[in-house]
């Protein structure tokens, strides 16, 4: 392997192609993905991700977690978990702190009016220790509204009151979020957009309300399963997912991010990286050749964690200069006003 050199950040040239100075991110996981987003989650703002099953939403949420607490380790973080599934021992060998994240075990959160309720605590508690938030609802399709929970199951009904109750949830708490300086992540499932003729084929539940007051908004698809053979064993080992920003107000929208997750182990960072350099043609940046890639990574999976980790963060280091200079090439070449 050829001898790596530091990679020097070079300070961005542009507003569009940098990452916001005005804001704070937790990093996502995956730094393909932070570029995507614009510089990772925000804290202050709302995000949605949605996603079908087997898309990583829930290990997506579980390392912004994780990287909040790292961030800032006098944060408050707060993860509602609302399908009766979630497997904390498993997020625990992930990486999680369970004893630092609030889990609301004696809060009831059935409805979406629950949830109103629950933030305006979580508001309420930031405000008295001065510390930014991480709050995780995990799902939204999972809460139903008071005026459903008082119906029979059978009971016809036309429409439903849960969108405009989320509607009024966000039209009131939305600047409350942005105070109290919450990066808010909301999970939602796919759905099938029945009898569409044009347009999105999928949906998800909770009307327009998420779409127009969320600053970030990622699709998640899964593109294949990752297996490994061991001894003629063969075994899923993990899955490749595709994330496509489709609505982004602190970067540039519509951007993608492709990236393993591993099961055990989460988003490989550092390959999802090499593959995007490799994809754009910059392998040079980190004193690689297209023909070096595969023991590249070879020698990158049996490395030990502090070598991997100062590779990684090397790579990073690479990854987002070279995604500023590729947006910049796309940017108008004058402005509109001078």
């Amino acid at each position: 392997m050829p001898k790596r050199v530091k990679i020097v950040e070079t300070k961005p040239k542009n507003y569009f192609t940098s990452e916001k100075s005005h804001i704070e991110f937790v990093h996502s996981g995956c730094t393909v993905l932070d570029c995507a987003l614009g510089g990772g989650w925000p804290l202050g703002r709302m995000a949605n991700i949605v996603g079908d099953k087997s898309t990583a939403k829930t290990a997506l949420a579980t390392e912004a977690i994780i990287n909040f607490l790292r961030q800032y380790p006098g944060g408050v973080a707060a993860y509602r978990e609302t399908e009766a599934a979630y497997d904390r021992s498993y997020a625990e060998a992930m990486g999680l702190p369970l004893d630092k994240v609030d889990f609301g075990d004696d809060i009831p959160l059935d409805t979406v009016e629950d949830f109103a309720r629950d933030i305006d605590s979580f508001v309420e508690r930031l405000g008295k220790s001065d510390v930014p938030g991480i709050y995780v609802l995990d799902s939204l399709d999972s809460l139903s509204d008071e005026a459903e929970m008082k119906r029979d199951i059978g009971e016809a009904t036309y429409g439903g009151s849960k969108p405009k109750q989320l509607g009024a949830f966000f039209r009131t708490r939305v600047r409350k979020v942005e105070r109290s300086r919450i990066s808010l992540l909301i999970v939602s499932q796919v759905r099938d957009n029945i009898g569409a003729m044009f347009g999105e084929k999928h949906k998800r539940s909770g009307g327009k309300a998420m779409d127009f007051y969320a600053s970030q908004v990622l699709w998640l698809a899964h593109m294949k399963t990752l297996k490994k053979t061991i001894n003629k064993v063969e075994r899923p080992v993990g899955v490749t997912i595709k994330g496509k920003v489709k609505k982004n107000k602190i970067g540039m929208p519509f951007r993608e991010a492709e990236f393993d997750f591993i099961f055990g182990y989460g988003v490989d960072d550092l390959i999802a990286s090499v593959n995007w350099l490799s994809e754009v043609g910059r392998l040079a940046d980190i004193d690689l050749k297209e023909s070096e890639l595969k023991g590249y990574i070879k020698e990158m999976v049996g490395a030990g964690e502090d070598e991997y980790n100062a590779e990684q963060a090397r790579v990073a280091t690479a990854v987002k200069k070279v995604w500023a200079e590729v947006e910049e090439t796309f940017l108008p070449v004058r402005r509109k006003y001078g």
